[in-house]
């Protein structure tokens, strides 16, 4: 028995991070304002920032982080981030 993980892909329109995505090992592609295509894997994201994630205000009200324009600055450096 293969020990497979699915991959999830999905496509927004801006950057998100959810708590209800974590451990669900999602792709996550959007278009930002300069009309490329960015993709990253969420859970590395999370994983690599959970504590500054989870302190937000938003975080803890919505269980979301967005970002409507572009990649955060404090995630541009990952690189699972292409």
């Amino acid at each position: 028995m293969s020990n497979v993980t699915k991959v999830v892909e999905l496509k927004t329109k801006r950057f998100v991070i959810r708590k209800s995505l974590i451990g669900k090992n999602t792709i996550i592609t959007f278009t930002n304002k300069k009309q490329e295509n960015v993709s990253y894997n969420h859970d590395e994201v999370y994983n690599a920032h959970s504590e500054k994630f989870n302190s937000m205000n938003c975080f803890q009200k919505y269980k979301s982080y967005t970002n409507t324009n572009a990649v955060p600055a404090f995630c541009r450096n990952l690189q699972t981030i292409s």
